[in-house]
């Protein structure tokens, strides 16, 4: 089973949030290790640009793997702060280290995340 860090908000769809989810703030937001590994191995990744905005639930860019073409879905709303640029030449770190280097966006929230799942909640719909 795919680990699901405890300290973690998750959306439904499968990405993950960190940092303190209260409008305002800027959070961290990547792919679950689950969908990591349903994909296969990532080989292109389009995140949403620098400063747009991006609305929780809504599709914000794609994932491409040796297995097919997947929506990426921004778990909350807010604006694009900053984005992965590694991932350009290493997409394979979402698959390596989906918690970590991995990492896809920033957003700077514009009102408060509290539809997120914590991991427990995660772990139910994951399975």
């Amino acid at each position: 089973m795919a680990s699901i860090p405890e300290e973690l908000k998750y959306s439904k769809e499968h990405e993950w949030v960190s940092g303190d989810v209260t409008s305002g703030s800027v959070v961290t937001v990547g792919i679950t290790e689950h969908a990591a590994e349903a994909l296969g191995d990532v080989v292109f990744v389009e995140a949403p640009a620098v400063g747009a905005s991006v609305t929780a639930g809504e599709v914000c860019g794609e994932l491409e793997s040796t297995k097919a073409v997947s929506e990426l879905y921004s778990p909350v709303s807010g604006t694009v702060t900053e984005v992965n640029d590694s991932l350009e030449n290493a997409p394979e770190s979402i698959n390596a280290e989906p918690y970590g280097s991995g990492w896809i966006f920033k957003v700077e929230l514009s009102d408060d995340a509290g539809d997120l799942l914590d991991a427990a909640g995660y772990a139910d719909v994951s399975e």
